[in-house]
């Protein structure tokens, strides 16, 4: 097992990794920037080091420097939390060269995910159901049009390294289709310095549909069902929840055990999700994602599972703590996102915390780095918090949402927490009658 662990990443995930070296005797090393200098994750790990200014380019997404920290320490291993490193093959293939184990997968299943054709023509050969569409990428608008012929509108059209919904544009008709597929090049270069897209068949009223999978690296693979993460703006998620209130426990075990044969095909290690999108009762793979989730909380609520504890034992050469017969499911938790903006025009809101008060009682989770003076800065993404709460079932869970949120006190600046209160209040909420496209349609009418 690892003597020392460093987290190269901040906020709410360095802290929840930092509680999972404590409970296991791992000793922990927080790095930061200049601007997080007075961090909760600073002050909650055994060692700090100061990796360079504000900017992340020059601070969290510094390979050389996160290494560095890691030599000046003598920790053994690095846990990348999520986004930043979290999915960069070429920082997992620096790691090795060093010495230093990355606990997540390897570069070259990263590698493999991270480009959505590559992943898209995997998944197929491993028998995971995918989404009507181009066979590869697609050059020209001669193509496409041949393409959104053959599978029919609408369509939608994708960067290959595309995420967070940047290069992503949907045609409706030949017409348009012209514009999107452009407009998707062109946003995929800014982006991603990549102008590569791809076609699929786009879904009129889709569930965004999660599987996590786990595997030990050396072909043993489960699975820890779905979550639901349909409730989304912009492609980014706003609240998550498990199970997933429309998928039936014989559409999980089917699902669930394909996902769970895929990656213990090629010998995936750690956590992974597979996601999909979800309509008259089929599923359609879209991407997976080689790292932990940010909302990972509620599958650990659901299965009684550390997640993270599992990634270090699987990442130290150790075996999992379960197998799939260990698994299932107790009760209903819901996760949300709260992020410091202003609602409706989601514009970040950094500043001073004036007063802060985390929720508690009986199935309440806040996995949050606020604490009273701390000034969030305005370099980073904008979640300062998650609040997760659990119950026996949905209901419960709905309810005891409702309450965590009323006591939950964020003052000094702009939170979404209205938005949640607000939606507490939609009958499609409770009844879980939503799509993909809900959200931001509620808001048009909301808000205008």
């Amino acid at each position: 097992m690892f003597d020392k662990i460093l987290i190269a990443n901040r906020g709410e995930i360095a802290l929840r990794v930092i509680r999972a070296c404590r409970e296991m005797g791992i000793a922990s090393v927080a790095v930061h920037s200049t601007a997080d200098a007075d961090a909760m994750h600073v002050r909650m790990a055994d060692e700090s080091v100061c990796i360079g200014p504000a900017p992340s380019a020059a601070s969290y997404l510094s390979m050389p420097a996160i290494i560095s920290a890691c030599e000046i320490t003598g920790a053994q291993a690095i846990h990348p939390g999520y986004g930043f490193l979290s999915e960069n093959a070429g920082f997992v293939q620096m790691l090795e060269d060093h010495g230093i184990t990355f606990i997540g997968p390897r570069a070259e299943h990263i590698r493999i995910m991270g480009d959505k054709i590559t992943a898209k023509d995997t998944m197929k050969a491993l028998g995971v159901p995918c989404v009507p569409g181009s066979d590869g990428g697609v050059d020209d608008v001669d193509e496409a049009t041949r393409v959104a012929a053959q599978i029919g509108y609408p369509v939608i059209i994708k960067a290959t390294a595309g995420g967070g919904g940047r290069g992503m544009k949907v045609a409706t008709d030949a017409k348009g289709l012209e514009v999107a597929f452009r407009t998707a090049r062109a946003e995929a270069k800014a982006a991603f310095g990549n102008p590569d897209v791809y076609i699929e068949k786009y879904l009129q009223k889709p569930r965004h549909i999660e599987i996590q999978v786990f595997g030990d690296g050396r072909g043993r693979a489960v699975h820890l069902g779905e979550r639901d993460c349909s409730l989304q703006r912009r492609h980014q998620k706003v609240l998550e929840e498990a199970p997933g209130p429309v998928i039936t426990p014989e559409q999980r075990a089917h699902i669930g055990k394909v996902c769970a044969d895929a990656v213990a095909k090629i010998g995936y290690a750690g956590a992974g999700t597979i996601e999909f999108l979800f309509e008259d009762g089929e599923f359609y793979f879209i991407e997976m994602n080689t790292r932990l989730q940010v909302e990972h909380p509620v599958t650990e609520a659901i299965f009684g599972v550390d997640l993270v504890r599992q990634q270090i034992l699987v990442a130290a050469g150790a075996e999992m703590e379960f197998r799939q017969e260990d698994l299932s499911i107790r009760g209903h938790a819901i996760e949300v996102r709260i992020n410091a903006e202003k609602v409706p025009g989601f514009s970040p809101c950094p500043g001073r915390i004036t007063q802060y008060h985390a929720p508690g009682g009986l199935g309440v989770r806040i996995d949050s780095a606020l604490y009273d003076g701390y000034s969030i800065p305005p370099y980073y993404d904008s979640l300062i918090g998650k609040l997760i709460v659990h119950g026996r079932d949905r209901h419960e869970a709905l309810a005891r949402l409702d309450r965590a949120l009323g006591e939950l006190i964020v003052d000094g600046v702009d939170t979404t927490v209205p938005l949640f209160r607000a939606l507490l209040q939609e009958p499609d909420i409770h009844s879980g009658s939503y799509s993909i496209h809900w959200l931001e349609r509620w808001l048009d009418q909301k808000y205008g």
